[in-house]
C-alpha cells in the first residue's frame, strides 16, 4: 500500500506521540507499505515553526529531512495535476494544507493516513 501521511500523523510518528493510534502505527511500520511525506507538509511545518506555533528541537530545514530519513519516509513532490485538482474539490475542509494533501492522495492514488474527520468526507481512501 502507498501511504501519504497527514502532517500531524508525521509529527506524532517522529515524536512517538500517544495520539498515534495502534492501527496507524501498524500501517506505518508494515514493511510492505511505501510511506510518503508531502513537501506540502514540510511547508506547513516550516510556516507554523516560523509563526511560533510549532516548537521543534532545531530548524525544520534540518529536523524534517533528518526525521523523514530516520523513519524511512519518502518525500512526495507537488505535481501540477494535484495542484489543479483543487478546482474539483468540494469545500468541506478549509485548511489549505489539508486540501492539497487530499488532492495529492486522489491524483496519485495514495491512502491518506489521518485522524482528521473532515478529510474522510472526501473521495480519498483515508486510514486511521
Amino acid at each position: 500500500m502507498r501511504i501519504l501521511l497527514d502532517t500531524c500523523t508525521f509529527l506524532w510518528i517522529i515524536t512517538d506521540d500517544s495520539s498515534l493510534s495502534a492501527k496507524a502505527r501498524a500501517l506505518f511500520t508494515a514493511s510492505e507499505n511505501e510511506v510518503f511525506l508531502s513537501v506540502v507538509s514540510s511547508w506547513e511545518i516550516a510556516v507554523k515553526y516560523k509563526l511560533g506555533k510549532l516548537p521543534l528541537p532545531e530548524s525544520p530545514a534540518k529536523y524534517i529531512p533528518q526525521k523523514r530519513e530516520q523513519h524511512e519516509i519518502d518525500s512526495l513532490v507537488l505535481t501540477e495535476q494535484a495542484a489543479l485538482y483543487l478546482s474539483k474539490l468540494p469545500d468541506l475542509h478549509r485548511d489549505p494544507f489539508d486540501r492539497i494533501l487530499i488532492c495529492q492522495a486522489i491524483v496519485q492514488g495514495l491512502c491518506l493516513l489521518t485522524p482528521d474527520e473532515l478529510i474522510i468526507q472526501y473521495p480519498v481512501h483515508s486510514l486511521w
